[in-house]
């Protein structure tokens, strides 16, 4: 539990998420980042006279994925609503959405809070509903708001969870994992720059010992999830600086500016009943069968925390080995295609971490952008554990194929990069060294230890570094030792 001055804080989140689907939630428009404005729209989804909405089959089934992953409840039966409220870029001055009889209820995010021990936070519900448009405010001193409608009926999920966190780490540690499961289970991109993943924060504070909740605030216009954090610390101290002042704590909605670091006052925060909801009379009420949400569950991945604990026991890495290559399913199923060309996994490991990754982020490149397939990883992994090439080699030849794409053997016969591990051909060449140096092989001999290096170093240069180093060592210490 983190205690401020003598406060504690009690977190909740709304998060959105925007689904992978091709078309909108209620009409055939592209669900599409990037286009041109006002490109993407029909009369459905600009909320024309006559014009009536029909479900998406595709934005369902990612809902019920989300909640199955989750541990969750799908209901057999659940409502569309209207939810009304009036601001320029919502044509139809309410938005279709789920109130009291959602798609999902339940389920919980396990996830590591900020001094590493392991939380669990429910979930409250998981529901579907269009994205409204976005208004584009004035800025450089212009006069005008700009509307852009291609984001409107885009299909999205609202993941709500109970107010159960205890600081601004523990709602970055749940984000982090709920955008890991959603990225997973292949529903969402997690992309908050494109707006497919958006949270509300909802917070209050509490004496220490107190049962009794505080008056929350929530906390919009965060985009990224260090944003969340900040945010959160800077309205808990407020709020208690407040209240030991002797004021009160008003239930508003503040935005959030990064740039000035501070929460600022945007409205009075709504209740239900604001919204006047009601069942929308244009979309009969959604009804699931028992197979198709078996077959749902069926579907799913091996999830995250699931994979790293089979990556543990299967291939005997460390836990954090596990948890880094499992952080994206795309990795995770990386690592385990090159262990079907590789027998070394912690070899593998230890270079996808340290070889793989490095240049993935130098080059500001994703997975999928990769050249190096796993088949190739493995058989580079193969040459170093038999000896045909040094370590020192296999990441000059990775960095060629990872520019190139070319085959590791194609590689190393371009640049003659062939370890030298004939014992026949390395003798000749580690006597010449011994002969070279007749001070430094008494000052070994009397005692001086750390001069083998030397002489590594020296076959080594006479070989331009191809020389097997096991096999150097080994035929140094017979001769300077005998």
């Amino acid at each position: 539990m983190a205690v401020y001055k003598g406060f504690e804080p009690v977190i909740g989140l709304e998060v959105h998420a925007q689904l992978f689907t091709e078309s909108k939630m209620f009409c055939g428009c592209k669900s599409e980042y990037g286009a041109e404005a006002n490109t993407l729209t029909c009369p459905v989804c600009l909320a024309l006279p006559g014009a009536l909405p029909v479900l998406n089959k595709k934005a369902v089934e990612f809902a019920m994925r989300m909640i199955a992953a989750v541990g969750g409840k799908v209901h057999r039966r659940s409502v569309f609503a209207r939810k009304n409220y009036f601001y320029p870029d919502l044509p139809k001055g309410y938005q279709i959405s789920q109130f009291d009889k959602p798609i999902g209820e339940g389920g919980a995010i396990e996830y590591h809070s900020g001094n590493g021990s392991r939380k669990r936070c429910r979930l409250t519900r998981i529901h579907l509903e269009e994205d409204a448009g976005k208004s584009l405010h004035p800025e450089h001193g212009e006069g005008f708001t700009r509307v852009d409608l291609n984001r409107c009926g885009t299909p999205l999920i609202e993941i709500v969870s109970e107010p159960e966190m205890e600081s601004p780490e523990e709602a970055y540690g749940y984000l982090t994992k709920l955008k890991q499961i959603l990225q997973y289970i292949e529903v969402c991109s997690g992309d908050m720059e494109k707006g497919h993943l958006r949270c509300d924060a909802n917070v209050s504070v509490r004496p220490v010992g107190s049962e009794k909740l505080g008056t929350r605030t929530e906390l919009k216009n965060m985009n990224s999830f260090k944003g969340v954090e900040r945010a959160l610390k800077f309205e808990i101290v407020r709020q208690i600086d407040l209240i030991k002042a002797g004021g009160k704590v008003e239930q508003m909605t503040l935005l959030w500016d990064e740039k000035k670091q501070v929460a600022e006052p945007m409205r009075s925060k709504e209740e239900s009943h604001d919204y006047r909801y009601f069942p929308e009379p244009d979309l009969v009420n959604l009804v699931i069968g028992d197979a198709w949400i078996e077959s749902v569950r069926l579907s799913l991945p091996e999830m995250p925390d699931v994979r790293a604990d089979r990556f543990v026991s299967q291939y005997d890495l460390r836990t954090y080995d596990a948890a880094v290559l499992t952080d994206s399913r795309a990795l995770a199923d990386y690592y385990e295609q090159v262990m079907t060309h590789f027998d070394d996994a912690r070899a593998a490991s230890n270079w996808i971490q340290t070889e793989l990754l490095a240049l993935l982020k130098d080059n500001k490149q994703e997975l999928h952008d990769c050249l190096v397939s796993p088949e190739m990883l493995g058989e580079l992994l193969s040459k170093v554990k038999s000896g045909d090439i040094s370590g020192k080699m296999a990441k000059t030849v990775f960095e060629a194929m990872f520019a190139t794409g070319k085959a590791p053997d194609v590689i190393i016969k371009e640049k003659g990069l062939v370890q030298v591990s004939d014992e026949s051909s390395l003798i000749p060449i580690i006597e010449k060294v011994i002969a070279a140096y007749p001070d430094n092989v008494a000052k070994y001999r009397g005692g001086k230890a750390k001069l083998f290096g030397f002489f590594v170093g020296q076959v080594m240069k006479e070989t331009d570094g191809q020389a097997n180093p096991q096999t150097v060592n080994k035929l140094l210490k017979e001769r300077l030792d005998g």
